[in-house]
């Protein structure tokens, strides 16, 4: 999906002020009317929201739920991948001048039979094994240098918790998502 430069501003906009406001007074607050939302932005999409401190990793959290706008959702992860992602510690009040904020709008999930069909650095991954769900966002597994093989090995062993092998026997799902900076 594109998105206008002004619609970009006011997904990062909104994602940075959704930090602030959590770490600032500790309380999940409703966005001001001051932001402006247009019918895109009130679209219902899944997304996640990545933090930095530093340009160092602190949070990443999302959902790939549609029955909220894209808006409400990065409201929401921002605030989440800030203060309750378990992998890293909250970020601190005097923290946030160092805050660098990054939104994945998602695609729908297409289910897949092998690793054949991922394209690196357009597909995401998520995988369903049993009761187990796990996803790892495309730009990752460019980061890493992954082959698809590797993606999923990754995403089985430390994402799900289970072997590396394990994605073998899950269901795979592929997904795209528009990175905003």
């Amino acid at each position: 999906m594109e998105f206008t430069a002004e619609q970009k501003h006011t997904l990062i906009s909104i994602a940075e002020w959704s930090v602030q406001e959590t770490v600032t007074t500790g309380k999940r607050i409703s966005l001001p009317e001051t932001f402006r939302i247009d019918d895109i932005l009130r679209s219902p999409m899944g997304a996640f929201v990545t933090v930095y401190i530093d340009k160092e990793l602190r949070g990443c959290i999302g959902t790939f739920s549609e029955s909220e706008p894209l808006y409400k959702n990065v409201h929401e992860m921002a605030r989440q991948a800030a203060t309750e992602d378990r992998r890293f510690r909250p970020v601190s009040l005097d923290e946030l001048p160092q805050l660098e904020v990054e939104i994945s709008v998602l695609s729908p999930r297409e289910k897949i039979s092998g690793p054949e069909e991922i394209e690196i650095g357009k597909h995401g991954i998520y995988l369903i094994h049993g009761i187990r769900r796990a996803t790892l966002l495309p730009q990752v597994a460019v980061k890493n240098d992954w082959s698809p093989v590797e993606f999923l090995e990754c995403c089985a062993g430390n994402k799900l918790g289970l072997d590396r092998d394990s994605w073998k026997e899950a269901e795979i799902f592929v997904y795209e998502a528009t990175v905003i900076r």
